[in-house]
């Protein structure tokens, strides 16, 4: 239910703080005080669109929050604690929205900023909000499927065929992509194949490039690095003045000086070790020129080698590790279209399979359907009967598709609501014969049948009951109180027969404050209640008989709740 609403700078109102009860909640009060305020401040909390002419005048932002108490078996409860937006205990929601002239809207959810998508998503199956422009929705042949889906408790059942629909579809893009791939098969498998002989053939090793580019700066300097690595080994050991033989000298000297200083011992020592080090380092280098000569045969090889490997690159992705990955591709590519064959076998096979098994679910979610469709309209027929609908027909008709072009997302069931409102008229489509008036009714008694089925908890109905009265509008109270035991229901009314039969009542009042005018919201009860029933009644005229009849119409709805 929805527990709390925050709304500050908001069109007419500049602050408002209202909790709410459970049950049949009416807002009342007179023409442009502000009802659907509220009704807009909730409907932009659950992702309606928002306009910067909703900020109050001279303010810079509006502000909206709102409080949601989930029931333990609500479905969105599962979803927000898996986003880790909810405890695992918890089960309160807290929505906030911020509009800002700079156009810079921003959404909360359980106070972390989030995109108005997540808002958009989350509102359908927390408030559902109902005025004259939506009842068109009833019109929707998809909506009057859900409808009648929800009725029957159908979701488990369509949702299996929807999973099998979506296999079935996919195997069939698969098969129709591999059919068409045959048209140009020869053309991709030379391409394919040359590909693959041309990287094959280079057999290119992951390291290669970086061994091939250094042993070509070898062979294009070897003359010189030869000279190098003799000059050093000739200054090393084979020189007069060689640093080996005067390394010796050193050692000797320290030899004799440790002999008189035993604290200096470690200095021969390392003198020692300096010339084991310089000894393998002149061999190295000796072996090192003696290896090293021109070899322009093997030159032309490498220069031809990382020419090959540049070509490849520029190819086939830019590195090596790319080429050898392209290489494997293709392989796998050129196995595909041996297999074709073999594929396209097994999947016209599992296309068969899924569709036999998509085939006998659609039979199944008809016969449900056509079942659910006889319940349904002797229930919405009796309701309209209390909804002084008595010569009303209602029918909801199911017309399936045996074919297999008549599969679709949803079955291949096609759903409709017809009426007659006149005895000796034909039942034609609610949108060609229904009024207004008459498809508030119909709503309502869709509303009273799905009441138990339904798990969004918060209805809202705003100004359905618009066009009419009397002994209608008692029957349209009386089902509204009804729905109030199975969600929070609130409705907008004009009119005193629905209104006495609320739970809670909120009277919307629009006065001036500090010479500005202001949208304010106060609860009624007692002779505050029957004061505003009366209004509604008598109009500006309030005599003791109308607040008489205002006073019979609350007790009367007591003793009916109380039944």
């Amino acid at each position: 239910m929805l527990f709390e609403l925050r709304i500050v700078n908001f069109a007419l109102i500049e602050q408002l703080s209202l909790q709410f009860q459970s049950g049949f909640i009416v807002l009342t009060g007179e023409t442009g005080a502000g009802k659907s305020l509220l009704i807009d401040a909730i409907a932009l909390l659950v992702g309606g669109r928002a306009s910067t002419d909703q900020i109050r005048t001279g303010e810079d932002e509006a502000q909206l929050e709102a409080s949601f108490h989930l029931p333990d078996t609500h479905p969105l409860l599962q979803r927000l604690r898996s986003l880790d937006l909810i405890g695992q205990h918890e089960s309160e929601l807290i929505l906030r929205r911020v509009l800002s002239r700079s156009g810079r809207h921003r959404v909360y959810l359980n106070g972390s900023l989030c995109p108005l998508r997540v808002l958009e998503e989350l509102g359908g199956t927390l408030v559902d909000i109902h005025g004259q422009h939506e009842q068109q929705s009833l019109l929707a042949p998809a909506k009057q499927l859900d409808a009648l889906d929800a009725f029957g408790r159908l979701h488990e059942l369509r949702g299996r065929y929807e999973q099998t629909y979506q296999a079935w579809k996919d195997l069939r893009t698969q098969l129709d992509a591999l059919e068409h791939e045959g048209v140009d098969r020869a053309r991709i498998e030379d391409m394919l194949r040359f590909q693959s002989q041309e990287i094959e053939q280079a057999g290119l090793l992951p390291d290669e490039e970086e061994r091939v580019r250094h042993e070509r700066q070898r062979l294009v300097h070897a003359h010189r690095l030869r000279e190098l690595a003799h000059e050093v080994y000739v200054e090393l050991q084979e020189d007069e003045q060689a640093v080996l033989t005067r390394l010796g000298r050193i050692e000797r000297t320290l030899a004799e000086l440790a002999q008189t200083d035993t604290a200096m011992g470690d200095c021969e020592q390392a003198a020692k070790d300096s010339a084991i080090q310089l000894k393998e380092l002149a061999g190295r280098l000796r072996d090192y020129a003696e290896r090293l000569e021109a070899d322009p045969d093997r030159l032309a090889v490498v220069e031809d080698r990382v020419d090959l490997i540049q070509q490849l690159k520029k190819k086939y992705g830019g590195s090596v590790e790319a080429v050898l990955a392209t290489g494997r591709r293709v392989q796998e590519e050129l196995q595909l279209l041996d297999n074709r064959e073999e594929r396209t076998a097994e999947l016209t096979a599992r296309l068969d399979e899924s569709a036999r098994h998509l085939r006998t679910l659609s039979q199944q979610l008809s016969k449900k359907r056509m079942d659910a469709a006889k319940r349904m309209t002797s229930l919405v027929g009796a309701e309209l009967v209390a909804l002084k609908m008595e010569q009303a027909i209602f029918q909801v008709t199911v017309l399936s598709d045996e074919s297999d072009e008549g599969l679709g997302p949803a079955g291949r069931d096609r759903v409709e609501f017809l009426l007659s409102s006149n005895p000796g008229e034909p039942a034609r489509p609610l949108g060609r014969v229904a009024s207004g008036g008459e498809l508030s009714r119909i709503m309502l008694a869709l509303k009273t049948v799905l009441a138990e089925m339904d798990q969004v908890p918060v209805l809202v109905f705003d100004e359905i009951d618009t066009g009419v009265g009397g002994a209608v509008a008692a029957a349209m109270g009386t089902r509204l109180r009804k729905l109030g035991s199975f969600h929070q229901v609130f409705c907008i009314t004009h009119l005193p027969q629905v209104a006495a039969q609320a739970e809670h009542h909120l009277l919307v009042e629009k006065g001036l404050e500090s010479q500005r005018t202001s949208t304010s919201v106060r609860a009624l009860k007692g002779i505050g209640r029957e004061e505003e029933i009366a209004r509604m009644l008598g109009g500006l005229t309030i005599t003791k008989k109308v607040r008489e009849t205002a006073a019979e119409l609350i007790a009367g709805a007591k003793g009916k709740r109380s039944e």
